[in-house]
């Protein structure tokens, strides 16, 4: 691994952990999406399906708090928003650190 995939491959696991943040500090979640916006043509194929595995999961994972918010029960879905971003970002790290792609970055799950 070069020096700068192992630098890319570092501000990857980064949004992770900034997406899971966001559940106490919404402002984050923000942050790890600009990372990935900013680093996802720079790097290796495999280190790209994470940064669009990443891209996804927060604007999926935004329309579905958003319906959240004005379905009833809300703290249903919500909860299963929960669960999907701490999944999706469990996984990803997985991924992440065995040095393997997302295998479907563009799944609506996990």
């Amino acid at each position: 691994m070069s020096g700068d995939n192992g630098k890319t491959r570092r501000i990857a696991q980064a949004v992770y952990i900034l997406y899971l943040a966001s559940m106490l500090v919404a402002i984050t979640g923000l942050a790890g999406l600009i990372l990935a916006y900013v680093h996802r043509d720079k790097t290796e194929d495999w280190l790209q399906s994470h940064f669009r595995f990443q891209i996804r999961t927060f604007w999926i994972g935004l329309l579905y708090s958003v319906i959240g918010v004005f379905m009833l029960p809300n703290h249903v879905l919500l909860l299963f928003v929960l669960g999907w971003l701490i999944l999706r970002c469990a996984r990803g790290l997985k991924w992440l650190d065995e040095g393997e792609p997302v295998p479907d970055p563009a799944t609506w799950l996990w």
